[in-house]
């Protein structure tokens, strides 16, 4: 059974996963066993721990919260958090930034990597963070979280242990091969082009999708012209998610949770719907 986030922790394709999603309002996307996050609207007291977060694009409902992060952390007096953002952000970031410290007084001690898209970010020896181009109103980008181990190479797996490591130590043969494997991908805000685009959308083991609208009540071209996804395009290109499993994100505040799943339960094939789990926390309980 595909599990349904409403509060708390979550468990998806191996990783915990801690998140607030609604659209226009506030994301916040924290994979603690990987030590980074993604986007903070309002900055939730959990996220606060977190040093590496990786910003997807400048509006409120996803940077908005990046002061308050930064001055949290500062009362604590814990090491200085670092900001992986377009370089379209940079500016104004700097700007914001000086303007604070203005009128706060304090240091707000951080460090902004501009990153674009092909460009990787390294996040520790066996993980990087690859950005790519989302399709947004406003310049978007991106995530894809990678992770890279040695295996050994095909002609030296039937050799015994000695002889490898003889190979290795005396005779400098490079025995191993870099292997990588996309975990995460998350797009940030977008339209479906993104899905089509870029493969590591497809293929990553856990893959969070924006699905902003789900029915009538916006039409296709209005999400469209907003720059987000709806419903109807993910069931159109549905045989084209592999991910082992998928977090629906940035539902409209519109939606209320229960009506949320229900519509999933609807209209989504079976073999994409058991992958899927809705994030509807914040959202509104259901009518009685």
């Amino acid at each position: 059974m595909t599990k349904r986030a409403l509060r708390g922790e979550l468990m998806l394709a191996g990783h915990r996963v801690r998140a607030v999603s609604i659209g226009g309002q506030e994301t916040a996307i924290d994979l603690p066993d990987l030590g980074v996050a993604f986007d903070v609207g309002r900055c939730p007291q959990w996220l606060v721990s977190r040093q590496t977060l990786l910003f997807t694009h400048s509006h409120v409902d996803h940077m908005g919260g990046i002061i308050s992060h930064t001055a949290m952390r500062g009362l604590l007096n814990v090491a200085p958090p670092t900001y992986v953002v377009p370089h379209e952000s940079v500016d104004g970031l700097k700007a914001l930034f000086d303007a604070w410290r203005k009128l706060d007084g304090s240091e707000l001690a951080h460090e902004l990597v501009p990153l674009g898209p092909g460009d990787e970010h390294v996040l520790s020896p066996r993980l990087v963070a690859r950005a790519f181009r989302s399709h947004h109103t406003a310049p978007c980008q991106g995530y894809a979280l990678t992770s890279l181990n040695k295996k050994l190479k095909p002609e030296y797996r039937e050799l015994d242990p000695e002889e490898i490591r003889r190979l290795r130590l005396d005779e400098g043969v490079e025995v191993s091969e870099e292997v990588r494997k996309t975990e995460v991908a998350f797009v940030g805000d977008t339209r479906i082009e993104v899905v089509r685009t870029e493969p590591v959308v497809r293929t990553a083991r856990l893959l969070v999708l924006e699905v902003t609208f789900l029915d009538e009540r916006v039409s296709v071209e209005q999400a469209r012209e907003m720059g987000h996804i709806h419903l109807d395009e993910v069931v159109e290109n549905a045989e084209l998610f592999e991910n082992e499993a998928i977090l629906f994100t940035h539902f409209s505040a519109r939606y209320r949770a229960g009506e949320i799943a229900k519509i999933l339960d609807e209209r989504l094939p079976p073999s994409l719907r058991e992958r899927v789990t809705p994030l509807t926390s914040g959202h509104r309980p259901m009518e009685l």
